[in-house]
């Protein structure tokens, strides 16, 4: 069975966020050493650079590239929310997609999060904590206050629904 994509979107502003992660986290550092390893190549051993130079461009240098430039929209298309009468619904994830449906019977607790890079944004998370063995249930990439205000929703929601009988 397939679901239907959730309603709402995250804020425009997630893609520069998750660029921004990707080139701290991941294509920053895999450049950093590529240029590390060509300039000590450079200084110590030139006669590598025949096979370093197009061995650090296709390990580290055109992947990172590619990852900084191609997740943050690929990640934008995927990720978004809604919040139903019964469920919270969300989809997550860019290479490796998520869809969860949560009942707002099980929710337990509902936190925001901000990360420096996130609120550098202004932008936060919304995190469902239930019973599941699955996990929480993670919004990212919402405005600051727009999460703060699904996550009062989502506890006046799990408030009102009864809880299950299993």
């Amino acid at each position: 069975m397939n679901l239907r994509p959730p309603a709402n979107r995250v804020d425009p502003r997630a893609r520069r966020w998750w660029s921004a992660q990707a080139w701290v986290s991941l294509a920053g550092p895999m450049l950093l050493v590529a240029l590390t390893m060509f300039v000590l190549s450079l200084l110590f051993f030139p006669s590598a650079l025949v096979w370093l130079g197009p061995l650090l461009l296709v390990v580290l240098v055109v992947p990172g590239v590619l990852y900084a430039l191609v997740m943050p929209s690929w990640r934008y298309r995927v990720h978004a929310w809604e919040l139903g009468s019964k469920a919270v619904y969300a989809a997550s994830g860019w290479f490796w997609q998520k869809h969860r449906v949560t009942p707002l019977s099980r929710v337990q607790t509902v936190d925001t999060t901000q990360g420096p890079i996130q609120r550098a944004f202004g932008l936060a998370t919304v995190v469902v904590t239930t019973a599941s063995t699955h996990g929480d249930v993670e919004i990212a990439g919402l405005a600051a206050e727009a999460a703060e205000d699904l996550a009062r929703r989502i506890g006046e929601a799990a408030e009102v629904v009864p809880g299950d009988a299993t």
